[in-house]
């Protein structure tokens, strides 16, 4: 026992294994590299067990787990297995990633936001689902935005950040160390493209002043998805606010239509004031006999799909989209109208970013806006103007 000295191990260089006595060996290598190693007989055949690198575990440390090695062999049981089960099983960024989303969803949003957490990192990064946390690097994590940066440059943003959230909590966790790999400042803004330098495409919107006929046209089509349709174009909301706006949201007597904050992109209620025609639209759906939604889809108890809108225009031969009757819209109040920005805006539910101007605006220019809507739906539905007044 014993035979080995520090300075003995730090200075032999000669291939092949050298005992230290009770099964402990120094194992060096053709090429000069040095490892511990304990050697025992199980079911009569010879078995080695690792005890690691001799440049990061001292001879003091190898008697140490040769002696655990040998106390476990005294109880019957195969160190190497026993070995093999204590070791921890290294997290996958896989599991680090569903971890991520199951600890953070309730601080988000709604059920969409949640999914499309889980739905984009599944999508995009299969290739390193099952590979152990501590090992993803730079070249793994560019390997899956390169094929997408260019073509999705929206998609590939918003991976690039929830892959550096991910590893930025496997690393708070102990799980991995040393600088994060999807980190873009200084790392990799330097390899790939700002999105500034990127074409980012727009909206396609319909000129301002082809929209009365547009709304003539749609007018004359029954469908609960072309009433859905007129009535966001007149509200000026969002395709997901209008497909499950619900009739609990609509207040009748006052003509205006509050959406709650959980289905609203930035987090906020927003009161919306109902013009003569948007009301009209109600009253055309109202008879729909759906108890919950305004504009219902063919399943009961559910509102119309999310391609509802889109599927009415690819109907009508328009190739414009529905979220860009909102661009239509801005486009008017800026040049034919003398409305604030600030009441246009906030028509739009747009977020303050000016944080000072956000923290002093209490209000929400409710009635500014009910003339507003008024004036938008009377230059789009002039036809309707006598009708939805009558």
């Amino acid at each position: 026992m014993n035979k080995l000295s520090a300075i003995g191990v730090a200075s032999l260089a000669k291939p092949g294994r050298h005992s230290d006595g009770g099964g402990l060996y120094l194992s060096i290598s053709a090429n000069g590299g040095k490892r511990w190693v304990f050697l025992f007989r199980w079911n009569g055949k010879p078995t080695e067990m690792g005890l690691g690198s001799a440049q990061t575990v001292t001879l003091k440390q190898a008697r140490e787990f040769a002696q655990a090695a040998r106390t476990v062999l005294a109880t019957g049981q195969n160190p190497l297995e026993v070995k093999k089960a204590e070791k921890p099983k290294l997290q996958t960024f896989g599991e680090c990633a569903e971890d991520y989303v199951d600890l953070n969803k309730s601080e988000w949003r709604n059920a969409k936001h949640i999914a499309q957490w889980s739905s984009t990192l599944k999508t995009y990064c299969t290739t390193i689902w099952d590979t152990p946390i501590a090992q993803v690097d730079t070249e793994h994590v560019l390997s899956i935005l390169k094929p997408i940066w260019t073509k999705k440059p929206e998609t590939a943003s918003r991976l690039r950040g929830r892959i550096e959230r991910v590893l930025a909590s496997a690393k708070v966790r102990g799980l991995r160390t040393g600088e994060n790999p999807a980190l873009w400042r200084n790392h990799l803004a330097d390899v790939l493209p700002s999105r500034r330098k990127l074409s980012r495409g727009h909206h396609k919107a319909l000129p301002y002043d082809e929209l009365p006929s547009f709304m003539a046209s749609l007018r004359d089509r029954p469908a609960v998805a072309a009433r859905a349709l007129e009535f966001a174009i007149l509200t000026a909301a969002r395709s997901g606010e209008v497909l499950n706006a619900e009739w609990s949201e609509v207040d009748l007597i006052t003509q205006v239509w509050t959406i709650p904050a959980a289905r609203m992109k930035g987090g906020r209620q927003h009161r919306v004031p109902l013009s003569p025609q948007a009301m009209e639209v109600l009253r055309t759906v109202s008879d729909k006999n759906d108890e919950r939604y305004v504009f219902p889809g063919q399943r009961e108890g559910k509102p119309l799909s999310s391609m509802a809108l889109a599927m009415a225009l690819r109907r009508m031969g328009v190739e414009v989209t529905a979220h860009g009757f909102r661009s239509s819209f801005r486009d008017w109040v800026a040049e034919q109208t003398s409305y604030p920005n600030e009441v246009a805006e906030m028509a739009l539910a747009h977020t303050i970013k000016n944080a000072a101007e956000a923290a002093y605006r209490r209000g929400d220019l409710l009635e500014k806006r009910r003339d507003l809507m008024t004036d938008w739906s009377d230059f789009a539905s002039p036809a309707n103007r006598e009708l939805a007044t009558g």
